[in-house]
């Protein structure tokens, strides 16, 4: 019995952390990380409605989903581009995307609005320019989709306002 609990410590002590607890960090092995900060493969962590950090699954069960990766409870913040007073022009904001994104067509740089994108999931630097995302804001429903143009470091999203 006593075995069993310096095992059961010890497990404990060595649990992984992750999200805005560790700086945004991911879990290895396609884990999710709960709200608490810790990564696991079980409901408790991975269910959205747990408040799953990131590398979550829908709560509930049906429907066919966008794929991808999913995070909650993501810091966003605002930056002002505007992108319609530069000609959606990247190079003008000094936007980090700009050196891979800049000539992409017109068409392509206006479809979405911009934002800034650090965490907590998914691709970061080159890997995550001109990607987009899709955001909802929990509190009220709203959802829009943007194109990841630059980095941040909040830990998660700087949109355009």
């Amino acid at each position: 019995c006593i075995t069993l609990m310096i095992i059961s410590l010890a497990t404990t002590a060595t649990a992984q952390q992750c999200g805005r607890q560790a700086g945004g960090k991911l879990c290895p092995g396609n884990q999710c990380c709960s709200q608490w900060g810790y990564c696991g493969t079980t409901d408790d962590y991975c269910l959205s409605s747990n408040n799953c950090q990131s590398n979550c699954k829908p709560s509930g069960g049906g429907g066919g989903g966008g794929g991808g990766e999913s995070a909650s409870n993501v810091r966003a913040t605002y930056h002002n581009y505007n992108p319609e007073q530069v000609g959606w022009d990247l190079n003008a904001v000094s936007a980090y995307c700009s050196t891979w994104d800049a000539n992409k067509p017109l068409e392509w740089r206006k479809k979405y609005g911009w934002t800034a994108f650090c965490g907590p999931v998914g691709a970061r630097g080159q890997a995550s320019c001109g990607k987009c995302l899709r955001v909802t804001n929990t509190w009220t429903g709203a959802q829009t989709t943007v194109r990841i143009v630059d980095q941040c470091s909040n830990g998660g999203l700087d949109l355009d306002a």
